[in-house]
């Protein structure tokens, strides 16, 4: 009996690592078939009436809002998805204990590995975010998910090769992206990990699996819930990024180009409402000749970090108090960040 305890000993105090089941961790659950439904009569019944409409309204405006909002919504989809596929796979068929031998067992030092693991994976800010909803499920520390959150679709090797051919015969912008992206997400987890409350956090509900069987269970449930769950913040997030994309008069940005101080606050802004894909923001970022180095590398820095589809993701995924919190802290980080870093490149 004493070598069986001695046995087991190890193995409980790391499940004691781990937060408890009820942590939280809401209490709703997977939309069913009715909510399946539901989304998809309302995206016909929004086909069909721009279809309908469209004949009778010649406005410039509205044939650039609805051009804009498609075209994040199509961007994005295709890593949304991925996202939360892989999310349901971590969540359905990877153990708690990978997890802890990939990641330090102190929060602190799985921070900086959490940020070094989104160099490794393809992807935009989309799918980044239900996937750190599923290591959170699965037991890593949220400021370590946080930091690979921020860190995936900024310093990917997509991202970086984009940069690249962006911007060429400028390594000092693929360096200075990466530098900066990887310094803010560090420094936002660590920032949560010291003030962060789990009253403020929402830890996405994933159900348990038993055998081949149970694990498919969950992987279709955890996949129909956040595919929902997600879409429908996508929309709202891409509807507000082409309100603002079609309202904004393009003469305000080019007369503010030639203040530094105002134009790097201003692309900081222009990422924020744009709401563009990193695998594309950095083409951009290119054609806005007229601003500074540090003000487009702002711009890069911040777009991947903190977006209006990303807000509203956030939002969804983690809570309302998450949101309140955690978007001003990324964006103050990304920002003061991106100029330092901006005038050493520059």
């Amino acid at each position: 009996m004493d070598r069986m305890i001695e046995r087991t000993g190890p193995r409980l105090a790391e499940e004691e690592l781990l937060p408890p089941a009820e942590w939280g961790r809401g209490r709703g659950a997977a939309p069913g078939a009715r909510a399946a439904w539901a989304f998809g009569a309302l995206a016909a019944a929004l086909v069909l009436g721009r279809a309908w409409a469209a004949p009778h309204i010649g406005a410039r405006a509205l044939d650039a809002w609805a051009t804009i909002f498609v075209a994040v919504c199509v961007q994005a989809l295709p890593f949304l998805v991925f996202g939360v596929a892989l999310s349901a796979a971590i969540t359905a068929f990877v153990p708690a204990s990978v997890w802890r031998r990939v990641l330090p067992r102190r929060p602190g030092a799985a921070v900086p590995v959490a940020g070094a693991m989104g160099a490794v994976l393809p992807g935009c800010e989309c799918a980044s975010v239900p996937v750190a909803g599923g290591l959170m499920a699965r037991g890593v520390a949220p400021a370590a998910a946080l930091t690979f959150l921020l860190a995936a679709p900024a310093i990917n090797p997509i991202v970086l090769v984009a940069t690249a051919v962006a911007f060429p015969g400028r390594p000092e912008m693929v360096a200075g992206r990466f530098a900066a992206s990887l310094l803010v997400a560090v420094l936002a987890g660590w920032a949560w990990l010291l003030l962060g409350r789990r009253e403020w956090l929402k830890v996405p509900t994933r159900p348990h699996a038993h055998g081949a069987a149970g694990r498919l269970d969950a992987f279709r449930q955890a996949m129909r819930h956040d595919i929902m769950h997600a879409g429908g913040f996508l929309v709202v997030g891409a509807a507000a990024a082409a309100t603002i994309n079609a309202a904004v008069p393009s003469s305000w940005v080019s007369s503010a180009a030639g203040d530094a101080v105002v134009s790097v606050l201003l692309l900081a802004v222009l990422a924020v409402l744009m709401s563009i894909c990193s695998e594309a923001d950095a083409f951009v970022a290119a054609s806005l000749s007229q601003f500074s180095t540090t003000a487009r590398l702002t711009f890069l820095v911040v777009g991947p970090m903190v977006d209006l589809k990303l807000i509203a993701l956030q939002a969804g995924f983690f809570g309302r108090s998450f949101a309140v919190r955690f978007v001003p802290l990324t964006f103050c980080l990304a920002v003061g960040v991106s100029a330092l870093v901006g005038g050493l490149v520059s």
